[in-house]
């Protein structure tokens, strides 16, 4: 049972869960009542919902989904104004008819521009052209006072570095103005070359690394000289053709499955027929963008796959030097502790760029699912160590469980962050239950 007026919400993980008062503002003006009722005790704005673990949950969480209402694309130059409640899927369906595209996307069409400007995401392409923020001219932004402020690289800058990457805790993200790249086909040309071990993903990644988009999946309970094999994935935008969006509908899990169905045994059976399938069909494709860039939309609620429980998804980036050594010491671990990934993927990163809370740095980055179970909290620990021993960091967009200590060696700016919060939002209305967790607004904050 829940409290009278709340709801229980969660991320795209299912872990953890909270009752919380949601609601949902039509405009800026129904927002700034919503900040300035007496009632409303310290909240979290919220967008599509899919951040993996607690960073949108708190007791008073302001949906973004009613600000949709902009979205204006100027054909000449291809800068794109849009409401932060919008997804990049309702995006695409405006721009790629006429020849435009986002400069970078995530693994799924449902992020919102808000999510994607508080988390500034990174997608397969990070090594070539950074990360989503690093495309926006600038950000309309209401603060904790009601009052609505614009922000970029040039205009209140600071405010701007830390309202990129910063989780929704600087304000509300109402607008972004983005530069979009042009494309002359919506189809894209792909390549899989299947690699033996985990030297060879790296290997490929670094002889490829001029190819627009390039992700490795690995069988992360392959062992031995085996470890790490997988399939690296190239592509590119294909030149003349068709421009259209293809938003195709796809299988729906209907119900939340046994959790147990996702174990040691049945992941290495998928993983193997996985890797000789993709082994058999290696070569050069061509795809539709949404079947390249999103393939996992087309099974919808794919997260009930991991049972009632929930799931994690453990993201981590090392530098480039201590990238293989990091990487294979992760992947010994959690095959020694039989805790399969069901999505292990990796790819090679382009530079940091200047925002406080960003996740993206030089090096590698790997990402592993696991199903939640009491057993998993001590190896997630250890690879903790482990990242931290390498000079890496986690993913605050995927992050349901790190510790103050571990956020704080991984993003040494935290303290600039929390000093230019601390002027903007001195009462810490905007904070989260991970923001709690992490010591950015608790008590030690």
């Amino acid at each position: 049972m829940t409290e009278q007026g709340k709801k229980l919400i969660y991320g795209w993980g299912r872990y953890p869960m909270a009752e919380a008062r949601l609601s949902e503002p039509a405009d800026v003006d129904s927002l700034r009542a919503e900040l300035e009722a007496d009632s409303l005790a310290a909240c979290i704005a919220r967008g599509s919902g899919l951040s993996y673990g607690d960073s949108a949950l708190a007791g008073e969480v302001i949906s973004s989904l009613g600000l949709r209402h902009v979205c204006e694309l100027n054909p000449a130059t291809g800068v794109l104004r849009c409401a932060s409640g919008l997804s990049l899927g309702e995006v695409l369906s405006k721009i790629v008819p006429k020849g435009w595209f986002p400069p970078v996307l995530p693994g799924t069409a449902m992020v919102s521009i808000g999510g994607a400007v508080a988390a500034d995401i990174h997608g397969k392409n990070h090594h070539r052209d950074g990360s989503f923020c690093d495309h926006v001219i600038k950000l309309t932004l209401m603060l904790a006072d009601g009052e609505v402020v614009h922000c970029g690289p040039s205009q209140r800058p600071e405010l701007f570095r830390a309202t990129c990457g910063g989780m929704g805790l600087t304000g509300i993200i109402l607008e972004a103005e983005l530069q979009l790249v042009p494309i002359t086909s919506s189809t894209m040309i792909a390549r899989s070359q299947p690699a033996a071990g985990l030297d060879e993903c790296f290997e490929l990644l670094e002889v490829h690394e001029q190819a627009r988009y390039s992700v490795a999946w690995l069988d992360c309970l392959a062992r031995g000289p085996r470890m790490g094999r997988g399939i690296v994935h190239l592509a590119e935008h294909e030149v003349g053709g068709e421009l259209r969006n293809r938003d195709r509908l796809g299988l729906r899990v209907p119900f939340t499955t046994p959790g147990k169905l996702l174990n040691r045994h049945s992941l290495s059976l998928f993983n193997s027929a996985y890797f000789r399938w993709q082994n058999f069909r290696a070569g050069r494709n061509r795809l539709d963008q949404n079947g390249y860039f999103f393939p996992l939309d087309r099974i919808r609620d794919w997260n009930r796959l991991y049972g009632a429980a929930g799931f994690l998804q453990y993201q981590f980036v090392l530098p480039a030097e201590a990238g293989r050594d990091g990487i294979a010491t992760v992947l010994r671990r959690v095959s020694d502790a039989g805790k399969g990934s069901f999505l292990s993927v990796l790819k090679k990163m382009g530079p940091a760029n200047g925002n406080l809370l960003s996740f993206p740095a030089a090096g590698y980055t790997l990402a592993l699912d696991f199903r939640r179970e009491t057993s998993l909290f001590p190896l997630l620990d250890q690879l903790d160590a482990i990242v931290l021993d390498h000079g890496g960091r986690i993913y605050l967009a995927k992050d349901a469980r790190m510790s103050e200590t571990v956020f704080k060696a991984g993003y040494p700016d935290w303290e600039r962050f929390l000093a230019i919060k601390q002027r903007v939002d001195p009462s810490m209305r905007f904070r989260s239950a991970q923001s709690d967790r992490i010591g950015l607004t608790g008590l030690g904050a």
